[in-house]
């Protein structure tokens, strides 16, 4: 009864909703916004193998621009990424009232498949942090590998030419281009085509699905250029 009413007290006066963030703000460490979570978990899974690379940066770049966001809400999100490459935040009780959001939950898992993806590559110290998210979010193991096919770059042999000049038209970029002018057209035409941002433009399943697949397509030439021209 008293832990009760103390719950409802700390709810009340200080907004805390879990015992996690409780042990948070009474440790120093303010206790996370719903739209500084997705930041933390995506500066997490950027640090995982130690090294955080431009690829990493300019995919938290481009959820930020997806997701529309003041300049004030981009000053938290970089902070939360920084705070999220430190990995001392407890995650499980954000994820676990997170989970009663499902269209929510879906969309922080897809933007961590597309962070990890980001560097053209899935190593499995990414995967099984997300797999423990999604089962903290009351996903599968199943379910959370399924969304990955929808941003893991196609196993494309680097010695086909006609998939590389594929790979340039899809970019719009030529063999002589300045791996600068590659990352620009990347971003660019990625955040044109992002899921998320056409979803939340009021499209149609069948456009936000197609744009699903233009950014799959998009990630594997992007990629398959990067292996070739042999730059980060």
């Amino acid at each position: 009864m008293l832990g009760a009413l103390l719950g409802q007290a700390l709810d009340r006066r200080l907004q805390l909703h879990n015992w996690a963030q409780v042990r948070e703000r009474l440790g120093g460490r303010p206790a996370l916004r719903n739209d500084e979570l997705l930041f933390v978990l995506l500066g997490r899974l950027a640090k995982s193998d130690g090294r955080v690379v431009d690829g990493h940066i300019q995919q938290a770049r481009l959820e930020m621009r997806s997701l529309d966001m003041s300049e004030a809400a981009q000053r938290r999100a970089i902070a939360a990424f920084n705070r999220g490459k430190s990995g001392n935040d407890r995650l499980r009780g954000y994820l676990r009232r997170l989970s009663t959001q499902p269209h929510a939950a879906e969309g922080v898992l897809r933007a961590c498949w597309r962070m990890v993806w980001a560097d053209g590559r899935a190593s499995a110290a990414e995967r099984e942090l997300i797999l423990l998210w999604g089962k903290w979010l009351g996903w599968t193991t199943q379910q959370v590998q399924a969304l990955a096919a929808d941003y893991e770059p196609n196993k494309r042999p680097l010695t086909s030419s006609a998939a590389y000049q594929e790979a340039l038209r899809l970019l719009g970029v030529s063999a002589t281009s300045e791996p600068s002018q590659i990352k620009r057209a990347y971003r660019r035409l990625l955040s044109r085509h992002h899921p998320d941002k056409i979803a939340g433009s009021g499209a149609s399943q069948l456009q936000v699905r197609e744009a699903t697949e233009k950014t799959r397509e998009l990630h594997s030439a992007y990629a398959l250029i990067r292996e070739r021209r042999d730059f980060r």
